[in-house]
């Protein structure tokens, strides 16, 4: 005779999850590493240039972004730094590295994007150019390359979204180190010799004992 039950099979996910959590590493892994490079590059370029007037005519003027705000370099230094330590703690402190990642991403993004339209840098220089303290650049314009340092920041954002989401999923740094949790076996003492024997002696003198 048959008999029927109501109580449903348990279904594992864990081949989904593990899968899930590789993906989402690797994609976090690319994207930030990609966007603090894409950032700190983005800083070292032209991203302003213009004139100031001058006694033998228009002075050429240009900016780099480090001259503009140093915001999204710092940011993507300290993202990268996020980054890696993502793996360096678990549980709450993980989230809590994640959550500094996401924040150094959106941070990037906003600073790039303030600095796009910035013009201090260079108003300063027109009036260390002209010696006219209120001198101000003339004929101002930006290049692409603030927006190229937000798309860095973008990048470093998604990184911390997908930490946020399946760090949870990751290994840690200490995890390859680990056999399962399981304690390591205790070593034996060594049975005691026999103390009259002339290899005990040999030995207890190299150990500094006095065998007598």
């Amino acid at each position: 005779m048959e008999y029927v039950t109501a109580v449903p099979h348990p279904r594992s996910e864990a081949p989904g999850s593990a899968r899930a959590g590789r993906m989402s590493l690797a994609v976090a892994l690319l994207c930030g590493a990609v966007g603090a490079a894409v950032a700190l590059l983005a800083t070292r370029q032209r991203w302003s240039e213009g004139t100031a007037t001058v006694a033998g005519g228009p002075f050429p003027l240009t900016a780099k972004g480090s001259d503009v705000t140093g915001v999204p370099a710092s940011l993507a230094i300290v993202g990268l730094a996020a980054l890696v330590a993502v793996f360096a703690v678990r549980r709450a402190g993980r989230f809590m590295v994640a959550g500094l990642l996401a924040l150094s991403g959106a941070g990037t993004v906003a600073a790039a994007l303030l600095g796009a339209s910035d013009s201090t840098a260079l108003d300063e220089q027109a009036a260390r150019a002209s010696g006219d303290t209120s001198a101000t650049v003339q004929a101002l314009t930006h290049t692409a390359w603030p927006y190229v340092a937000a798309v860095g920041g973008a990048l470093l954002l998604l990184a911390g979204l997908l930490a946020l989401r399946y760090g949870r999923l990751w290994p840690g740094m200490s995890g390859r180190y680990e056999r399962n949790g399981a304690p390591r076996p205790r070593r034996r003492p060594e049975a005691a010799g026999d103390p009259d024997r002339p290899e005990e002696l040999w030995k207890a003198l190299d150990r500094g004992e006095d065998p007598t």
